[in-house]
């Protein structure tokens, strides 16, 4: 015999704050001319800010919300105002999407301009 049990007593999802910044972060792997930034220590970057980076997220999670803040670098020549506009609406739905979270706002900081990424050409 099974029992159902009604949804408000079966208890409730947390997601945590460094859950939903793993999903943003890897969310940002979708959005073209995308790339990451580099670590920091004092204000001073650790190593190069390019495409192979993965981008720094920061979720501030406040029950059902969540704010995003994100560091990243643009490939040169793509528009830095374009790029990060569509990386915006890129997080806000995706980390909704996946996390069910109302996303209320996404900061971006664009760290650096990279070079774009080539291809070799060659098939592995």
């Amino acid at each position: 015999m099974t029992t159902t049990v009604p949804a408000e007593e079966r208890g409730q999802l947390v997601i945590s704050g460094h859950a939903v910044e793993r999903i943003a972060a890897h969310a940002t792997r979708e959005v073209g001319d995308v790339g990451g930034a580099a670590g920091r220590v004092l204000g001073v970057a650790l190593g190069g800010e390019n495409a192979d980076r993965p981008v720094k997220v920061a979720a501030e999670v406040d029950g059902g919300r969540v704010r995003l803040a994100a560091r990243l670098s643009v490939a040169y020549p793509a528009s830095v105002a374009r790029t990060t506009e569509h990386a915006r609406t890129h997080l806000r739905d995706r980390v909704s999407e996946l996390t069910g979270l109302d996303v209320e706002r996404v900061d971006i900081t664009v760290t650096a301009l990279h070079p774009p990424v080539r291809s070799s050409g060659r098939v592995s």
